[in-house]
């Protein structure tokens, strides 16, 4: 029953990678579903968040105003580092009960974590397989400009406050390209899921 964690910067080409294993059968439990979901109006999470970052995070029908939130908290260090110690418990509690109930309808499932802060939350945990999307920094910027409208100061700026590249290879069991086409990234995640298939999800050593 293979557990592997999937990560990547923004605009990596993470969720085309979980996409396709989702089409070869794969279950993926989603962290960032799971942050929307564990910050729904009325729960503790969110009512944690109001009272670090002040009520008006919060809009009129109760819901998370998730701009004003990342306003609040991007750039400053500590604020992040409050905001995560309100919500990753919560996540982690969660993610774990949608594997755990994933493996106890099927003991054979492949079942994938996809997670953007492994490395800074959860990169220690037991997985059998750590696998990263990459694309060089360029590029992602590109797609950032191109794909989601962002200006090239914001593209750059949300680049430059994520984790760095080389800190998630450092972790990374299998590596997959996502810098050239869709369907060459297709077949590096198709190589991927025979070898999951086969057993052969054992981590590298050394």
């Amino acid at each position: 029953m293979p557990l592997v964690a999937l990560t990547g910067g923004i605009a990596s080409g993470k969720s085309t990678i979980a996409a396709r294993l989702v089409e070869h059968g794969a279950i993926v439990v989603d962290a960032d579903a799971i942050v929307r979901d564990v910050q729904q109006p009325g729960s503790a999470v969110l009512a944690a968040i109001a009272d670090a970052f002040g009520g008006d995070v919060i809009r009129a029908d109760g819901s998370l105003d998730r701009a004003a939130l990342a306003g609040r908290v991007f750039g400053d260090a500590d604020a992040v580092a409050r905001l995560n110690a309100i919500v990753h418990p919560a996540v982690r509690v969660e993610s774990q009960r949608r594997m755990d109930a994933a493996f106890a309808a099927d003991p054979a499932a492949v079942v994938v974590y996809d997670v953007p802060l492994l490395v800074e939350a959860r990169a220690d945990d037991p997985w059998e397989l750590v696998v990263v999307a990459h694309a060089p920094a360029e590029v992602r910027a590109r797609r950032l400009v191109e794909l989601r409208g962002m200006s090239e100061t914001d593209a750059a700026a949300r680049l430059a406050s994520q984790v760095s590249d080389d800190a998630r290879l450092r972790i990374a069991d299998v590596v997959i390209d996502t810098s050239g086409t869709l369907a060459q990234t297709e077949r590096q995640v198709d190589l991927l899921w025979e070898r999951l298939k086969r057993g052969d999800a054992g981590r590298r050593t050394g």
